[in-house]
C-alpha cells in the first residue's frame, strides 16, 4: 500500500471514528430533548453522519481498510460527561449546549486530521470537509435553543 492509501484511510478512519461519536451522542441526548423542533434537527443529525458513515466504509472497503471505533476511553468519558450534565440540568439549552461542544470538537479533530494527512485521496477530503460543514451548519442550528 502506497504512502497516499495509508493516509487516505487513517482519515477515513478518523472521520468514521467521529461519525460514531456524533451518533451515539445524538441518541444519548434525544431522550432528554422536550422541544420538537429539537428533536427533528438531532433525528436529522444523526441520519446525515449514518449517511457519510456508509460512505466512508465502502471508501475504507476499496483501500482495503477497516472503520476505526472510537476509544474506550473517549466512548465512556463522552457519556459519564453527557450524563452529569443532563442530570445536573435536564432541559433543550443543556441538550444544544452538549451538542454545540461535541460539534466543537469533531471540526477541530477532523481538521487536525485533515491537516495531517494532506497528501489522502481528494475524495476522504471531500469527505472530510462535509463531515466539518454538517457540524459548523448543526451547532450555528442549536444556537436558538441555548
Amino acid at each position: 500500500m502506497e504512502m497516499n492509501d495509508k493516509h487516505t484511510v487513517e482519515l477515513l478512519r478518523e472521520c468514521s471514528s467521529g461519525c460514531q461519536m456524533a451518533q451515539d451522542s445524538v441518541k444519548q441526548v434525544r431522550q432528554y430533548t422536550k422541544d420538537e423542533k429539537l428533536n427533528d434537527l438531532l433525528e436529522a443529525y444523526g441520519e446525515k453522519h449514518t449517511g457519510i458513515e456508509k460512505d466512508i466504509a465502502k471508501m475504507l472497503g476499496e483501500y482495503g481498510g477497516e472503520e476505526k471505533n472510537p476509544s474506550m476511553m473517549a466512548e465512556m468519558g463522552a457519556k459519564m460527561g453527557t450524563w452529569m450534565k443532563m442530570t445536573m440540568h435536564p432541559d433543550d439549552s443543556e441538550v444544544a449546549k452538549l451538542m454545540m461542544d461535541g460539534c466543537n470538537m469533531g471540526i477541530q479533530s477532523v481538521s487536525e486530521y485533515v491537516n495531517k494527512y494532506p497528501d489522502a485521496d481528494e475524495r476522504a477530503h471531500d469527505v472530510a470537509k462535509q463531515i466539518i460543514k454538517i457540524e459548523e451548519d448543526f451547532m450555528q442550528e442549536m444556537k436558538g435553543f441555548v
